[in-house]
This record gives C-alpha cells, sequence and structure tokens, in this order.
C-alpha cells in the first residue's frame, strides 16, 4: 500500500475526471475544468492516512526480517542442532515491531 495522494484521490472520487495537478484543479476528458469539494477530498485523505499508518508496523517487520536465505540457513541449521535460531529471529522482529491492538 503507498501512502495517500491527493491528486489519486480526486481522480478516484470524481469519474469523469481524467486529470489533476497539485493544486487540485481537475480537468475531465474534453480539457473542462471539474469543481472539486476540497472538504471531501481532504475526508478521504485523512481515512486512507489513518489506514495507511495503522499498517507502520507490517512496513517495518518488512524490512526488520532477516533475508529468505538467512532465514532457510536458520531454519537447516536450527533441524541439525535443535536450537531455535530462526524462531528466536522472527519473534524478536515481532516484539520489536508489535502489531497495534484494535
Amino acid at each position: 500500500m503507498n501512502p495517500p495522494n491527493k491528486m489519486s484521490i480526486v481522480v478516484s472520487l470524481y469519474d469523469n475526471c481524467v486529470s489533476c495537478n497539485e493544486n487540485l484543479v481537475a480537468y475531465d476528458k474534453d480539457h473542462k475544468k471539474i469543481e472539486i469539494d476540497t472538504t471531501l477530498v481532504q475526508k478521504e485523505f485523512d481515512r486512507q492516512k489513518a489506514e495507511y499508518d495503522a499498517l507502520q508496523y507490517q512496513r517495518d517487520r518488512a524490512t526488520s526480517y532477516p533475508s529468505i536465505q538467512d532465514q532457510l540457513d536458520m531454519q537447516y541449521h536450527d533441524t541439525v542442532n535443535g536450537t531455535t535460531t530462526w524462531k528466536d529471529a522472527i519473534a524478536k522482529v515481532k516484539t520489536d515491531n508489535p502489531k497495534p491492538s484494535e
């Protein structure tokens, strides 16, 4: 999921919108200006931002996990040596980046 973007929100909220600039000036296919309800756009932006922010722990975890190759190596050595290196590494990432309670 990408962070919210007001221009893309305008395009998604207005079916006849084919383009929108950074100033939230939008146009239809005939290059006619579309009146934009900025309150509606801001409300949708805030909703999407809250949703995006709520998933920050997932993005943090994704960058904290060891590579797949390292995880497979850990699992192999855990099986051979009877250790829990892989489980410990994964548990640490989850503990360091907890899922927020709902």
